[in-house]
């Protein structure tokens, strides 16, 4: 029976020596690496070794070559190694684990003929080859300014073609920024990504591949690992896998591929997975670590990344800021808003209908009746092809939706105007009054509510959000109250909500335009000129508007100083109460009610209607209904 041999370093004679005693009393003879040509291999049935990270592979190499056990003792300085196989930090257990051969055994990863125990890293992964111990001990703000610090990278990295054909000789193609190669669960941000699908005695190796297809994209990644500290349940959308017995690597270009930190090879490369290779004495952290069941098949998950040769040449120049769809998905989204651009008689008859219910409804003052017309009507579809076209300066889907939206208003206010002719009643209810008084917040709710629109346009599995966005910025009830003010010759009227509707148009096409430049379906060279043109439109129909809210701000902090405020006028306690601000032409009006015990003269109400106007800061006139307390 052979006996235990421990192979080491010359420059780790003094480590040796402080624990020789020990050594001796467990019955292990130490070799000087440096000796290892006049060592006889089938003298010894297990090995021990303390070395370098390179030197440590040797012994594993020379171990597995002849069928025998080995244990490692680390070095204290030796962090990552500790971590990767669970060794005690205590070097008298560290020895003592690595004396008592393994009856499990392990498989060892190779890059060529060269042993990986910790990662072979092919291109740039930054965070992906990190550990998760950069973020021990750390506060918030160095978290964020170690997020800031990976950010910048961003501008270094550019993708690359890659070309994977794994051990079952399938091929998959993709454009990544690099790829992370690994076989056990080493507490890297790679590995934690796909916890469950490392083992270490399953004959199977990993590859995380990076592959971040905007700069915000990437920023999202980051600042969950780096920032917040979250491990991603599911992969983040710029992280793909493949789980193979081996894969050879091949890149459209010559890239580095950087074994253990140190060890450098280029593409392409071939990495192997050898089942239960040796017989390594390890922590039993280690064997916890692993995933709960050996996965015996091949798994993938990459067709999310881009692979198309459109995208990939886009991204190998830089990483874009948004993200850049591919010609497949634009000419799908594509041919669907120029359908929708189109007028038809289905478009026609729609509107026509939903402004009929919007027109009644607003007669009878019905919120419900008004939001079935609302989610009838189809005046959203070609405002967002208009908004397609605005951004990628096609002048056919920008024209043909503008003949759409135009066609539809003018079809809209004849409607309303015609049923406000032969409907005898004309009195303003509540549900018109809202339709009056537009201002900057309504601009914001266009705005949010067309980057809505447009998300869940370029999304098949949200487009039924649609019909919320519909009710979310009006159309046609704003159009509808326009048309019942041509009928009633009220140009105020028509003007307020026309502008109402014109808000709710202009913000929905910029945020549409904006929403689709982010998603990729323009560059920005060709989205620039159209989106600055809306912005200019945006900013013009911002000047009325926050000038009403301005208007409507100092109409409730006057309604707020002058509700429920007491006054004394000839000795009768007078409280004001339901206060209300009316702006007419030349001269605002103040409607309110006064709560008294008993009448004022007409001297009492010149004092009432001039404590009033001190307290508003102008001159207005006062409507008021009195009511007795008795």
């Amino acid at each position: 029976m052979g006996r235990t041999y421990y192979l080491y370093a010359d420059e780790n004679a003094p480590f040796v020596e402080e624990y020789k005693t020990y050594l001796d009393d467990q019955g292990v003879k130490s070799l000087p690496l440096s000796q290892i040509e006049h060592f006889d291999i089938d003298q010894a049935s297990h090995l021990l070794v303390t070395g370098t990270l390179e030197e440590i592979k040797e012994v594993l190499m020379l171990a597995e070559h002849s069928g025998i056990s080995i244990g490692i003792i680390p070095k204290p300085e030796q962090k990552q190694l500790i971590k990767t196989f669970s060794l005690p930090t205590d070097t008298k257990e560290a020895i003592a684990l690595a004396v008592t051969p393994s009856e499990k055994r392990v498989d060892l990863l190779y890059a060529e003929d060269r042993i990986v125990l910790q990662e072979v890293v092919v291109g740039d992964v930054p965070p992906l080859d990190q550990y998760e111990s950069v973020l021990e001990g750390k506060g918030l703000w160095e978290r964020i300014k170690l997020f800031g610090s990976t950010l910048k990278r961003v501008k270094s990295l550019h993708h690359t073609s890659f070309k994977i054909v794994d051990g079952n000789d399938n091929t998959v193609k993709f454009s990544a920024v690099g790829i992370v190669g690994l076989k056990y669960p080493i507490q890297t941000f790679a590995s934690r990504l796909i916890p469950t699908q490392l083992f270490a005695s399953d004959g199977k190796l990993s590859l995380v591949v990076l592959s971040p297809g905007s700069t915000i994209q990437y920023m999202g990644y980051l600042f969950k690992s780096l920032v917040s500290r979250f491990t991603p349940k599911r992969l983040p959308d710029s992280v793909g896998y493949l789980r193979s017995s081996s894969v050879r690597i091949e890149a459209s270009r010559v890239l580095t591929a950087v074994v253990d930190s140190s060890c450098e090879l280029h593409t392409p490369i071939t990495l192997t997975a050898k089942e239960e290779a040796i017989a390594l004495s390890v922590g039993e952290e280690f064997w916890e670590r692993q995933g709960e069941l050996k996965q015996p098949k091949d798994s993938i998950k990459l067709d999310h990344l881009p692979c198309d040769e459109e995208s990939s040449a886009y991204l190998e120049k830089a990483i874009p800021l948004f993200t850049h769809a591919s010609q497949e998905q634009y000419a799908a989204l594509f041919t669907n808003l120029r359908e929708e651009a189109q007028l038809s008689s289905a478009f026609m008859t729609l509107l026509i209908l939903a402004t009929m219910i919007a027109t009644f409804g607003l007669y009878i003052n019905s919120p419900s009746v008004i939001i079935g017309a609302m989610l009838l009507a189809p005046l959203m579809q070609p405002i967002v092809s208009m908004s397609m076209g605005v951004l990628r300066q096609d002048s056919a889907l920008a024209f043909g939706g503008l003949k759409s939206i135009t066609i539809g208003v003018i079809s809209v206010l004849l409607t309303a105007m015609l049923i406000s002719f032969f409907t005898p009643i004309e009195k303003l209810t509540s549900e018109m009054v809202g339709r009056l008084h537009p201002t900057i917040l309504d601009l914001f709710v266009a705005i949010v509510s067309g980057a809505a629109a447009a998300y869940a346009k370029s999304n098949e599995k949200i487009m039924g959000s649609l019909a919320g966005v519909a009710i979310a910025v009006a159309l046609v009830p704003p159009l509808a109250v326009s048309g019942i003010g041509l009928g009633w010759g009220e140009w105020h009227m028509f003007g307020m909500a026309f502008l109402l509707f014109v808000t709710n148009l202009v913000g929905i096409v910029l945020a549409a335009a904006l929403i689709f430049m982010m998603l990729g379906y323009s560059p920005l060279h060709i989205a620039k000129k159209g989106v600055t043109v809306w912005m200019i439109i945006v900013f013009a129909v911002a000047v009325p508007l926050y000038s009403a809210f301005g208007t409507m701000r100092e109409d409730i902090r006057i309604e707020s100083r002058l509700s429920n405020t007491n006054f004394l006028i000839e000795s009768e306690a007078i409280k004001l109460r339901s206060v209300e601000v009316y702006h007419r032409q030349g001269v605002d009006e103040i409607h309110c009610e006064v709560i008294t015990s008993g009448r004022l003269s007409k001297a009492g109400k010149k004092v009432l209607k001039a404590k009033i106007e001190s307290l508003v800061g102008k001159e207005v006139d006062v409507v008021v209904t009195f009511r007795y307390r008795l």
